[in-house]
């Protein structure tokens, strides 16, 4: 009979789809009663993280688990070749999460864009008229680049459009004749694109040919003004070399959900610039995004025990039988 454990807290329905799964037994944070998390892995054929680490200590217990899911799209935690040296799929719920990242890259191009957290400010302190209103632009007309034509970059990619952009596509690992028979133009050479976008907004997952790729160099060849949107991981960006790009006033300003440190233990910096908004990493955490990725993770884990698995969820497929 699968055992499965929840290391922290999801969705109800997540848990519920769990719970009724025939033939299941399940292990949750409301039922954790404080014990270690590594000894209630001691029975576990699955496990579900959000924001737990999973690494070799906490592996070193779990003698049965054979998938490990995580509740949304993002792995910087989970020790992938730990989990593959002992035949451990790790699976992902890359669809769960898409539209409300989606939604929320195009709300900072537009907060950014006219200048709402600022003019807001403003407001509060009794200012109707507030003084660089009017260095304000729509974003119609204007030309985004985006990284990555994945879930997430498509979505973005149809949004943009919609408010009328120019939408340029930068994806290596995509023929430019994908790109262009989608209806957008696909950018070969990076450093050409940059120096052409308004907007530049980053969708590409964190690994070891991504991490700090947003570094003093791509931001120096960015067009002057322009700005930066990053929702996918902190560790993209190099967040001193776009402080000092923001202060010296070569980008126009910058939107992050996301930050290298996470949660963010001391006061930044760079969050004293009136052109940067920073959100607390929750792009993906409206309500139906939470329910929908508590609610795949459930199924993965279900469909992976009876045999019945999803293969474009598994991130390290070498563990899986032909």
């Amino acid at each position: 009979m699968p055992h499965i454990v929840v290391a922290d807290p999801i969705h109800p329905d997540g848990i519920e789809r769990l719970a009724t799964a025939p033939g299941v037994t399940l292990d949750h944070p409301g039922i954790a009663n404080g014990e270690p998390l590594a000894d209630r892995l001691r029975n576990a054929d699955g496990l579900i993280v959000r924001g737990t680490p999973v690494d070799e200590a906490l592996l070193a217990k779990a003698e049965r688990l054979r998938v490990v899911c995580r509740h949304g799209v993002g792995y910087d935690l989970v020790d992938v070749p730990a989990l593959t040296r002992r035949g451990i799929a790790l699976m992902i719920t890359p669809e769960a999460n898409a539209a409300s990242v989606a939604e929320h890259a195009l709300m900072l191009m537009l907060s950014l864009a006219r200048n709402v957290v600022p003019v807001s400010a403003a407001v509060r302190r009794g200012e109707w008229r507030v003084r660089g209103q009017s260095s304000t632009f729509e974003l119609g007309g204007r030309q985004v680049l985006i990284f990555g034509f994945g879930r997430i970059g498509t979505r973005v990619a149809r949004l943009c459009t919609a408010f009328g952009m120019r939408v340029m596509i930068h994806d290596p690992y995509l023929p430019a004749g994908t790109i262009r028979g989608a209806g957008y133009e696909a950018v070969v050479d990076r450093d050409a694109g940059l120096a052409r976008a308004d907007i530049v907004t980053v969708h590409v997952p964190a690994n070891e040919k991504t991490r700090g790729m947003v570094d003093a160099a791509f931001l120096a060849r960015m067009k002057p003004g322009a700005i930066l949107v990053n929702t996918a991981r902190g560790t993209l960006v190099d967040e001193e070399a776009l402080e000092a790009a923001l202060r010296s006033g070569h980008l126009a300003a910058a939107g992050l959900d996301v930050l290298r440190v996470e949660p963010m233990v001391q006061g930044h910096s760079m969050l004293d610039i009136d052109q940067l908004i920073v959100t607390p990493h929750v792009a993906a955490s409206t309500a139906v995004g939470l329910r929908r990725m508590a609610w795949d993770a459930a199924g993965n884990v279900i469909d992976f025990r009876s045999g019945r698995v999803d293969r474009d969820s598994v991130v390290n497929g070498e563990v899986l039988k032909p």
